[in-house]
């Protein structure tokens, strides 16, 4: 009988240990990133990550962690309120269930403000196909609330818990019903399914699961996705551009004008430094240099033309709503080709 008590009370400086560990490795992830950015950008080439740690911005390559991996910090926050909440609801001793589950911990301490914010900011980043999904995951938390604050109040329960999940997921359907017909006679079926599915879910996440099952539900999603998440971040942020990208006209005496393509370094009193596509560093004399144009970054290709009522699915509400610049004719330098031979 000591032994299980020592046990139990054990338990929860284990979890806080953890926690205290992940809190104190979790600050060094971005670091890892832009570190092994620069290094995937060099070619694995030492020197020249060095040359790049030298003139690259750190404030340009944090601008350009946040804007590609923004999206990923409401699915971080939606997903462990979510699958908290699940655990929580689904045993029957909520505070034993948060000392023993670092999950039910940080979902029952994760305040509704933080909620409301992933919420907002999912709405604005996330793509139009992935809106519906963000519907589910909002009124699957909205639930979970109600039954973890108003056990007893079953009238209630049952508006929040079913009334307002189905109502929501059939207005999602008549939203996106224009989409769906479009990409099922496009055979896009991952598009059918993101669109369809969620919104007849959301009801079905609102409740307990068996006590037995709470833990194989909840932990191990939530444990596979915290295993794939950092190596899906860090193959999108691998492929975000850093440096801009330019086209520079050199002129060496009488020869020909010959136009270098590559991302611009940076450019001193003597020198012009551009690293090629094939990782090498070239440093054009900036007397050689006739001149100098930015190319516009290749347009991404839409996964798919299907739209929602004029909303490609690939799109994200800031992408959409947010001014773009108008696209203009391609620099001849940008092709390789000077504008006097």
């Amino acid at each position: 009988m000591t032994t299980t008590v020592r046990t139990l009370e054990r338990r929860p400086r284990l979890r806080r240990a953890q926690l205290n560990w992940l809190l104190t490795a979790l600050p060094a992830f971005p670091l890892v990133l832009l570190v092994l950015r620069l290094w995937y950008l060099s070619r694995q080439d030492l020197p020249t990550m060095l040359l790049l740690v030298q003139y690259i911005s750190p404030l340009g390559m944090l601008s350009a962690l946040i804007i590609s991996l923004v999206w990923t910090v409401p699915v971080v926050v939606l997903v462990v309120r979510m699958l908290g909440g699940i655990l929580l609801v689904s045993t029957p001793d909520e505070d034993e269930t948060a000392r023993r589950s670092l999950l039910a911990l940080t979902a029952l301490r994760m305040p509704d403000w933080v909620v409301l914010v992933a919420v907002a900011v999912a709405g604005f980043t996330w793509q139009m196909r992935m809106l519906p999904t963000l519907v589910m995951l909002a009124v699957a938390i909205l639930g979970l609330t109600a039954v973890q604050r108003y056990p007893t109040e079953h009238r209630m329960l049952a508006v929040v818990t079913l009334v307002i999940p189905i109502l929501l997921g059939l207005l999602t359907l008549l939203w996106v019903r224009p989409g769906i017909r479009v990409a099922w006679s496009a055979d896009d079926w991952g598009t059918v399914v993101l669109l369809g599915a969620p919104p007849l879910l959301g009801w079905l996440l609102t409740g307990p699961v068996p006590a037995r099952l709470a833990r194989l539900a909840t932990h191990w999603p939530a444990v596979a996705g915290a295993l794939i998440a950092p190596f899906l971040v860090g193959v999108v942020f691998l492929r975000v551009p850093v440096l801009p990208d330019s086209a520079v006209e050199v002129r060496d005496g009488t020869t020909s004008t010959r136009v270098i393509r590559g991302q611009l370094i940076t450019v001193d009193d003597t020198a012009t430094t551009i690293l090629q596509r094939g990782g090498e560093v070239v440093f054009v004399p900036n007397a050689q240099v006739t001149s100098k144009t930015l190319c516009p970054e290749q347009v991404r290709a839409q996964h798919s033309r299907i739209t929602v009522r004029g909303w490609a699915v690939d799109q994200s509400a800031l992408e959409w709503v947010a001014p773009t610049k108008p696209a203009a004719a391609v620099d001849p330098r940008c092709l390789g080709r000077p504008l006097v031979p």
